[in-house]
């Protein structure tokens, strides 16, 4: 199972909104078929370990990530696949909470005489899955905070100098994980103060590019920028209805840009959310500056918080930091984190938490 778990990993990023699995076929003690759910709409892990194995999958165990599905999707039911192969036995991580699944996958292998087992490494399949299951209750996208500050939480000096903090090891992987969002999300100042670009920029050229969303209630962002313009990954800018048509449609001949209006006049990360949950965005990578960090806190919209800590001090009561807006006034209004790791990358450290 932790064969299949690692396996599953090559899919994270890939399958929105899908979720991913991995699949190990594994016959007299020796592994004869492997495989993962790489893209929606292409065959499932069930199915590229199944064809692997060939012959060889009769009276094997099938060890599965996630609960083989039983409905007809975009794909046949992986759990029939499984049964007319004739497996003997599947070991199953854990089930999916997906009401079309949710324990028929089970009931189908199980009333086909095969034997079935639940619960293996089920914590660490889970957690590959937090945001297909996140997506799947809430219909909201899964949102994770990213900052990059010295140890005396700045972002940039009292001047605004801010590149670089981190060093290149930290900053590789924040585009790896730009690559495994659906969408990427800054506030209207970034794109005016540094025209970024807000793409996947690893070492080996490989990473698709996510979606770039731009908070700008007023639409302030100048035509000129590289996300406008660029033509690398599409560009969606949020604002609210204080805009008039005329000025929405200055971008209407922007090849991969769209202007999405709210009905409201300030925009709040709520009404944001829910938006890009009805545009099918499972999750979200905000690498905004301190005010729209601040708003994703004081909605308490957050389901991750990754930190780098560079061994720096900048020091200053205005040097700005990561989060800003008027925070809590108490400590019991604090929220509580769950540290799951910390990794030290290059000379900085990278500190993953969670609400709980």
């Amino acid at each position: 199972m932790s064969l299949a778990i690692n396996v599953a990993k090559a899919g994270v990023g890939q399958t929105s909104p899908n979720p991913v699995v991995g699949a190990v076929i594994v016959n007299e003690g020796r592994v004869v078929g492997i495989g993962a759910h790489l893209k929606a709409g292409e065959p499932h892990a069930e199915v590229h370990a199944i064809r692997m194995a060939g012959e060889k999958a009769k009276n094997a165990t099938a060890y599965v990530t996630l609960e083989p599905c039983s409905h007809h999707g975009k794909t046949p039911p992986c759990a029939d696949l499984l049964i007319t192969s004739n497996v003997k036995r599947v070991v199953i991580a854990t089930t999916d909470p997906n009401p079309l699944v949710a324990g028929k996958g089970i009931a189908k292998l199980k009333a086909a005489g095969i034997e079935v087992e639940v619960g293996v490494c089920k914590e660490q399949a889970d957690q590959l899955n937090a945001v297909f299951y996140h997506f799947l209750e809430k219909k909201l996208p899964y949102v994770t905070l990213k900052s990059a500050t010295t140890l005396d939480g700045k972002i940039a000096t009292v001047t605004g100098e801010s590149k670089w903090i981190t060093g290149e090891a930290a900053r590789n992987d924040v585009h790896l994980y730009r690559s495994i969002h659906d969408a990427i999300l800054v506030g209207v100042n970034t794109v005016l103060v540094d025209n970024p670009s807000l793409t996947t920029r690893l070492p080996n050229g490989t990473g698709k590019n996510p979606i770039r969303i731009i908070l700008d209630s007023t639409l302030r962002t100048p035509l000129d920028t590289n996300v406008v313009n660029d033509g690398k990954a599409e560009t969606w800018i949020v604002v609210t209805n204080k805009v008039t048509q005329e000025k929405i449609n200055e971008f209407s001949g922007k090849k991969g840009v769209r202007v999405l209006q709210l009905p409201e006049s300030s925009l709040s990360v709520t009404a944001v959310l829910t938006l890009l949950g009805e545009e099918s965005i499972s999750s979200i990578f905000v690498e905004g500056g301190a005010e729209v960090n601040g708003s994703f806190l004081k909605e308490k919209a957050i389901n991750q918080v990754i930190v780098y800590l560079a061994p720096k001090l900048f020091g200053g009561k205005h040097a700005p930091t990561s989060i800003g807006g008027i925070g809590v006034e108490s400590i019991d209004d604090a929220v509580q984190l769950t540290i799951k790791s910390v990794e030290q990358l290059g000379e900085d450290i990278k500190i993953v938490a969670q609400p709980r």
